[in-house]
């Protein structure tokens, strides 16, 4: 048994397994504070025993990220097999090559200035993976604690960034202390490392449920409907003219609504017969929510559109728009839209967009070469339009609302942008239809936890097919709806519009780190060049 476990591959094996058994939702993140030492150790046998072991370390490092990447990140296929295959290979491919990094600087340098490289080139890939055009972070580790938020309510002082940081550390603690005992017995190294461990783990738990147990959930409250209206977004949903949408939305409401009722808020293209917005705003659809908002004149909807707009002068399209014809080009949007009896209605286009889906990635190099490789998951593959600016919607008394659009949750610091500009709570529309009842729509519920404790913001979730749900400052899901499920929910939010540390300082962690990354790269190479010579 000891030797079958000092064998490299089954450690590569036992570290992938381990990170897997600690994703939401099946999992439990506890594992994921020793799931990287079973990696390191083997890495640290064969430098102990051979000098050109490059690519088995970097076999075994990809062994252990795509058993990870698989296990938690498969239900992907039920949108694209492509695309699972993409993300998977790609991305365990990336994670792998950050770690025989991390062997080229260990086999010259120290094991503390390896390890702190280790650290900050970790936590500089997640926040690269946050921005660059192939950007896939939800695997970043901090996101691990999502169905925990009692757990993390110190995430208001530092974003996912704190727990990913949290992780590594415990880490490569261990696996530090396991390299200097590595010839005493067992009872000496848990003597001395499993009071530590404990420590290290326990401390920002139990800070954190003092936070948890000491936070007052601040604001007025707002009553709010959320629909979840259960369309099959591949057939139907495209399939079914947005005034027959609009009625059966509107009959959704009909069942909860209430003279307090101030906010109904509806999910992502839950109107999708792709439409000029022109047209739209013209059509018998939109006559019906007029109607139905003079009839009830407090209430205000938040609901999501897929539109388009022509443009007939070249020197108005962006990198974004489409060629459609001889001078015509179009633009295509994934919009939220907000009215209420002032009658005039506030946009906000989603910026975040699905790669290969609604955007291809470095689109003026790949475009030419390529061509249009979109995925189809129904409506247009064609890239999205996207802004700038944050837009929060504006209610009748001054309420502001953030109009989060699906993907565009998973991103924290992008978040605290609606907070910037005001946004007393979070409105996420979206439609998690595209992974079937697997484990997708439930991880990416999770994210709406970690950015209620970031902005200390309650959020309001309307999903098509997914899960609806309520979550309040803390990160609890107050209340929530079963996937395949048409039905409608009310709650009430909180109206808070105090900033946190993290809304006004971001991801400092990983700006931190990438500047000790750059420090200790400049370290290395002068090093490495001292030594040359």
């Amino acid at each position: 048994m000891e030797k079958t476990l000092q064998n490299p591959w089954v450690l590569s094996l036992l570290s992938g397994l381990l990170l897997a058994l600690s994703w939401p939702t099946y999992g439990f993140p506890l594992f994921i504070f020793i799931a990287f030492v079973p990696l390191f150790y083997a890495e640290f046998s064969l430098r102990q025993t051979a000098t050109k072991v490059k690519f088995k370390v970097w076999i075994l490092a990809y062994l252990t990220f795509v058993t990870w990447n698989a296990i938690t990140t498969w239900w992907l296929y039920y949108a694209s097999g492509f695309g699972m295959f993409f993300a998977v290979l790609v991305n365990a491919l990336l994670m792998s090559l950050l770690f025989l990094l991390y062997h080229v600087v260990a086999k010259k340098f120290s094991p503390k200035i390896s390890l702190l490289f280790f650290l900050c080139l970790w936590i500089s890939f997640e926040k690269f993976h946050l921005i660059w055009d192939f950007s896939w972070p939800w695997l970043n580790l901090g996101n691990v604690f999502g169905d925990y938020p009692k757990w993390i309510q110190w995430y208001e002082y530092t974003g996912t960034f704190g727990g990913t940081l949290w992780i590594l550390a415990t880490n490569l603690f261990v696996f530090y202390w396991l390299t200097h005992l590595q010839h005493a017995s067992f009872k000496t190294k848990a003597r001395k490392l499993l009071p530590q461990l404990i420590l290290l783990i326990a401390i920002p738990i139990i800070v954190s449920l003092w936070i948890y147990q000491t936070y007052e959930i601040k604001g007025k409250t707002k009553e709010v409907i959320v629909l979840q209206p259960n369309v099959d977004p591949y057939t139907e949903k495209y399939d079914t003219p947005n005034f027959v949408t609009t009625k059966g939305l509107l009959a959704q409401t009909d069942s909860l609504i209430t003279p307090n009722t101030e906010f109904i808020i509806a999910p992502e293209t839950v109107l999708a017969e792709s439409v000029p917005f022109d047209v739209f705003y013209n059509s018998p659809g939109h006559a019906l929510m007029k109607n139905y908002i003079q009839s009830h004149p407090r209430a205000q909807l938040l609901w999501g559109i897929d539109t388009y707009h022509f443009i007939y002068d070249k020197s108005d399209t962006t990198i974004a728009s489409n060629y459609f014809r001889d001078g015509i080009w179009v633009n295509f949007y994934n919009e939220a839209l907000f009215i209420n009896k002032n009658l005039l209605f506030q946009q906000y286009y989603k910026s975040k967009l699905v790669v290969g889906i609604e955007n291809l990635p470095y689109k003026s190099i790949l475009e030419p070469l390529l061509g249009n490789v979109m995925l189809d998951l129904g409506g247009t593959i064609s890239t999205k339009t996207t802004q700038k600016e944050r837009s929060v919607f504006t209610g009748i008394d001054g309420t502001k609302v953030a109009p989060i659009i699906c993907y565009e949750s998973v991103y924290g610091e992008y978040v605290t942008g609606y907070v910037k500009n005001n946004a007393q709570f979070l409105a996420i529309i979206t439609n998690d239809a595209w992974w079937n009842e697997t484990q997708g729509h439930k991880q990416h519920l999770t994210f709406a936890s970690l950015r209620a404790i970031e902005t200390r913001r309650d959020v309001a979730r309307s999903a098509n097919t997914g899960i609806s749900a309520f979550v309040n400052q803390k990160g609890d899901i107050v209340s929530r709806t079963k996937y395949g499920e048409k039905t409608t929910l009310l709650g009430h939010v909180h109206l808070n519009s105090k900033m946190t540390f993290y809304v006004l300082f971001g991801d400092y962690i990983a700006y931190l780190a990438g500047f000790f990354l750059s420090l200790l790269t400049l370290y290395i190479v002068v090093s490495k060049r001292k030594v040359v010579q």
